[in-house]
């Protein structure tokens, strides 16, 4: 059986037809954390990510459910990030 956090990814992954690909730089000015935090994240294998050329390409938008899975990530990116821009997310 599929978790309730696999069945929303899947969900999202069908009403997205155009995936914005980011480098490791962009994803974390994004993100208003290191660069660091988003290798781990590749590391570990929590984000989207391909390899193009020996660099790295992440999904924006599992890039944003992770940052929002963690508390201290989720308040960073809400301060320093791109949350600080959106008023209300879409729930």
């Amino acid at each position: 059986m599929k978790s309730e956090k696999e069945k929303e990814h899947n969900i999202l992954e069908q009403e997205i037809s155009n995936i914005i690909w980011l480098s490791v730089s962009e994803s974390a000015k994004l993100g208003g954390v290191e660069s660091k935090t988003i290798r781990r994240a590749i590391q570990s294998k929590n984000i989207k990510y391909k390899v193009i050329k020996n660099r790295y390409l992440i999904d924006l938008s599992s890039l944003i459910i992770f940052l929002n899975e963690r508390v201290k990530l989720k308040n960073k990116f809400n301060d320093r990030g791109l949350g600080q821009y959106v008023k209300k997310w879409k729930e």
